[in-house]
């Protein structure tokens, strides 16, 4: 991964490949952010109309190079837009200071250093530019040959994913990604400023990570090297990790996983990854949908449907990047990360429309879509994360069309038995710069999954059917136990071009949200 140094130098003495500064939209036209005096100065005052003169404006997500004066020590220079200039005089929000590093970062792609001279007040700016800086330079890198079977992939799983984490050099990848971020103004000596940025780099990390698993191919990532990708990082940071293979699975009784896995050739998992902290007062389970690749089974989605499927694990790589991560923060709070691992595939021995499964939790569920598998992967999971009386459940789930269609590509949206629950988690999402929304869960609609056959079915009404999604989850909760659902099937996939942290593919979606709230959880901030 990019590394990431504070430097206490000028932006016209350190020696780099480029040098970074903000630029605003004014009122009267582009303004030069806090952090780029000297720059400006090697300029005779004049780089804003420079600036302007090259097309630039200060809009977000604006990048403009240009050759550095001799009073520099950079060869480039590169202006990255913030947005508008804020009012009153206040500070650069944290949002828009990661968009723009993020922005910086993908431009500077194939450099070796480059000097961050963006606006930074104090240390939680200067995580923000940090962790902008470390998830805009993201580059995926292919770990095999296509074609090569997941299992012998599966066995390189630890050195695998470090070097896909690191950018290592790939003749498929094209440039490598940003060497080295000086960020400036960065207080090295200052605990406050390190702290918020030794945080960064390891959120980073791990979010990076989960980006590699969900742009990893379904020939190369199936439950069985997804669960050992999980023990590798468990052996490497301490943590408790199980796995229940299809035998456990199906002597436990686990209906609703082995449903979905019983179509396909590379059988289903269930891995329960756990961080401890001697003084935590609290514990949270997070569960992660981890369908490695939906076809959507004998309900075989249409032509156009499937291309990006490989996706559709983006809850349990989330979650699993969650955990590792609170575990390297060493974090007060007991975590437990569930992953519910399988591949939703057409065969003779697939599950069929029609057919009744009896879950974990001892009810039965009709199966009217066998493309509505992620809520019964999901079901057994939180059966079996509330048997441990966890303080809230949080799950994670690409899980359905109709969110997508409520509230498009950049934003998850957020259900939850408890109000208050549902609140907190909507505002750590928008603080880490996450979009969310919250959703109501209307009773009403309990009533189109009634079934003639069993306790309920896994469809109701087509209209409001991310809701009806998470209605049927809410029926595996343990009594008593907060929850709340978190369906991320916009924005844990992008096509489109990036944007400024935000590569092109997997995205890391939910990943700070769930960190954040074992942050907030840990310090008693949520009760």
């Amino acid at each position: 991964m990019t590394a990431l140094t504070l430097s206490t130098s000028s932006a016209a003495t350190l020696r780099a490949d480029a040098v970074v500064i903000g630029v605003a939209k004014g009122p009267k036209g582009l303004v030069l952010a806090p952090g780029s005096e000297t720059v400006d100065k090697a300029f005779d005052g004049k780089l804003a109309a420079v600036l302007e003169i090259l097309g630039a404006s200060g809009a977000e997500g604006e990048a403009t190079k240009l050759p550095a004066p001799s009073g520099l020590k950079s060869p480039v220079v590169l202006a990255v837009g913030l947005g508008g200039v804020p009012d009153n005089g206040d500070r650069y929000d944290g949002e828009a200071l990661r968009r723009a590093a993020g922005v910086a970062a993908r431009t500077l792609s194939g450099t070796k250093k480059a000097a961050f001279a963006l606006p930074v007040e104090d240390a939680a700016d200067a995580g923000a530019v940090a962790e902008g800086a470390l998830l805009g330079a993201y580059v995926y890198v292919p770990r095999g040959a296509a074609g090569a079977p997941a299992d012998k992939t599966a066995d390189k799983a630890g050195k695998g994913a470090k070097a896909a984490r690191n950018g290592a050099d790939s003749k498929d990848s094209g440039k490598e990604p940003l060497g080295e971020v000086a960020l400036l103004g960065g207080k090295p000596r200052d605990k406050a400023y390190k702290a918020a940025t030794d945080r960064a780099v390891a959120v980073a990390a791990e979010l990076n990570r989960a980006r590699d698993l969900i742009n990893m191919p379904p020939n190369e990532l199936n439950p069985k090297s997804f669960a050992t990708e999980v023990q590798a990082a468990a052996k490497e940071h301490g943590l408790k990790v199980e796995v229940l293979d299809e035998k456990a699975l199906l002597k436990g009784g686990f209906g609703g996983i082995m449903g979905v896995g019983q179509g396909a050739d590379a059988p289903p998992r269930l891995v329960k990854l756990s961080y401890t902290h001697p003084k935590a007062r609290q514990s949270l389970a997070f569960v992660g949908k981890g369908i490695t690749y939906d076809s959507g089974g004998i309900s075989l989605k249409p032509a156009g449907h499937n291309e990006t499927m490989k996706c559709d694990m983006s809850g349990a790589a989330a979650v699993f990047a969650a955990v590792v991560s609170a575990a390297k923060l060493g974090l007060q709070v007991n975590v437990t990360g569930w992953l519910a691992l399988a591949e939703n595939m057409p065969s003779g021995g697939a599950t069929r429309p029609g057919d009744v499964l009896r879950m974990y939790s001892g009810k039965t569920v009709e199966v009217l879509n066998t493309d509505a598998e992620g809520r019964l992967v999901l079901a057994d999971a939180i059966t079996r994360a509330s048997e441990d009386k966890p303080d809230a459940i949080v799950d994670v789930a690409t899980l359905t069309g109709a969110m997508v269609l409520a509230l498009g590509n950049r934003t998850f949206g957020i259900m939850a038995n408890d109000d208050a629950f549902r609140t907190a988690i909507h505002e750590i999402s928008e603080e880490v710069g996450e979009q969310s929304w919250p959703m109501p869960m209307p009773p009403e609609l309990l009533k189109a999954m009634d079934s003639q056959v069993a306790d309920l079915s896994n469809m109701g009404e087509r209209m409001g059917g991310g809701l009806v999604a998470g209605l049927f989850l809410q029926e595996f909760v343990g009594e008593g136990i907060t929850w709340a659902h978190l369906d991320i099937a916009g924005p844990a996939f992008h096509e489109g071009a990036p944007f400024g942290y935000t590569p092109k593919g997997g995205t890391g979606s939910a990943v700070r949200t769930l960190v954040r709230l074992a942050e907030r959880t840990a310090s008693g901030d949520l009760g």
